[in-house]
């Protein structure tokens, strides 16, 4: 069995924007939503600037008693899931919720809970740990708390595949639904990984831009890149069958036709030098998506803005487009969220649907330095209208995890 797969629904919480149409404004005109951390102390901590959610409140959408009860990457995926479901128009009394799943991830779980749970473990003793601490931490409970939610009783998993978890979410809940086992599935994928030690651990391992400038931190591509900047949040998609959508009269924002998957098997946080892996997972994206590589008129690339993510990953476009890339805009919306890890790929979908509904690419802000071969059109500082009929999305991940995924137009 293979049936079309639609999305009909979105939802975000992000750095620049609490909502999808917020979101998606702010990327269009270029806003940055990277600056000095305001939800924990920096004093300790060489890193001092990420990309923090402004105005949040889910006590709007969870209430009170429920936000002490789950952590804050939960609230988010609930969040983002209500819009999403709301904006999908589904009646949930009248679906059949057997086949309608849920794929979820998150790249590191519950850090916030994690760090005060081992501080009142070393502090107050075992006695005092909290009973709702491992049901707040562990990284399926996202997916299991949107199902509990919206009563979602078919599958419910969580791919973790760490930068590229909303990307291989999304595209196993494609397959979900192509191959029969799906009507319905909420996906994406949501991360809070601001906290002292998730800050501190990334900044060891040297992944992190320290400068603490928030206007030349996260500049993908170019030449004065050192380093990504952690962002938070989270996006989730509304994804069915063609049929099931249509027979309830859905509004059909996109359809997603192409998903690879792939490792690098070479290194544990570097990609692989002659983008290998990469360029087989668009690859294996556009085979599926039944369509030549001239056809794809948009890529919103991953580009985190460490020296080797980027140069390895334009390498691999090149690989795959050959003089075809020079063609094809290019954009990196970190440069305004910073990296949401687990989260990422799922926002970074949606900027891709909205390119596709729009006629408009986003920016790749804060590029001012050119890099010598990097010399691609990476829609550098301002958006441009533009007629895009397919859009390509990459990640990945530590581990050398590579997911991309192939959306048409509607």
């Amino acid at each position: 069995m293979n049936r079309r797969v639609v999305i009909t629904g979105m939802g975000a919480v992000t750095p620049i924007g609490n909502d999808v149409e917020s979101f998606w404004n702010n990327s269009k005109i270029g806003k940055l939503g990277i600056d000095f951390i305001k939800s924990i102390d920096t004093d300790n901590l060489e890193v001092k600037i990420a990309g923090e959610l402004k105005e949040f409140d889910p006590e709007t959408v969870l209430g009170k008693k429920e936000v002490k009860r789950l952590d804050k990457f939960s609230q988010y995926a609930v969040v983002a899931a209500q819009e999403a479901v709301t904006n999908s128009g589904l009646d949930l009394d009248n679906i059949d919720k057997d086949r309608f799943g849920v794929f979820v991830g998150s790249g590191i779980g519950g850090f916030t809970t994690e760090e005060n749970g081992f501080r009142t473990l070393f502090d107050k003793g075992g006695k005092r740990v909290s009973p709702l601490f491992i049901p707040m931490v562990i990284i399926n409970l996202a997916a299991g708390n949107v199902a509990i939610r919206f009563g979602a009783r078919g599958v419910c998993t969580s791919v973790v595949t760490a930068c590229a978890t909303g990307t291989n979410n999304i595209g196993d809940a494609f397959r979900s639904i192509k191959h029969g086992y799906s009507d319905i599935v909420l996906a994406g994928g949501t991360e809070a990984p601001i906290t002292a030690m998730a800050i501190s651990g990334f900044n060891s391992m040297r992944a992190l831009n320290s400068l603490n400038d928030p206007k030349r931190a996260s500049i993908p591509f170019d030449k004065e890149r050192s380093g990504f900047v952690m962002g938070e949040g989270a996006g989730i998609l509304v994804m069915e069958s063609l049929e099931h959508a249509e027979a309830r009269g859905a509004n059909i924002l996109a359809e997603i036709v192409g998903y690879g998957s792939t490792c690098d098997a070479y290194h544990i946080t570097s990609p692989d030098p002659e983008g290998k892996g990469a360029s087989r997972s668009m690859e294996d994206a556009i085979k599926e998506a039944g369509i030549s590589e001239n056809q794809v008129s948009y890529i919103n690339a991953h580009g985190t803005s460490t020296p080797y993510n980027d140069k390895f990953e334009t390498i691999a476009i090149k690989k795959v487009f050959g003089d075809q890339a020079y063609k094809i805009p290019i954009s990196s919306t970190k440069s305004m969220t910073g990296h949401l890890l687990g989260a990422a790929g799922a926002v970074e979908s949606i900027v891709c649907i909205k390119a596709l509904q729009e006629g408009f690419v986003p920016p790749t802000i804060g590029y001012e330095v050119c890099d010598e071969g990097l010399d691609l059109d990476y829609v550098p500082n301002v958006g441009r209208d533009a007629k895009v009929e397919y859009a390509l999305t990459n990640s990945l991940g530590f581990g050398g995890h590579n997911a991309s995924l192939v959306f048409k137009k509607w």
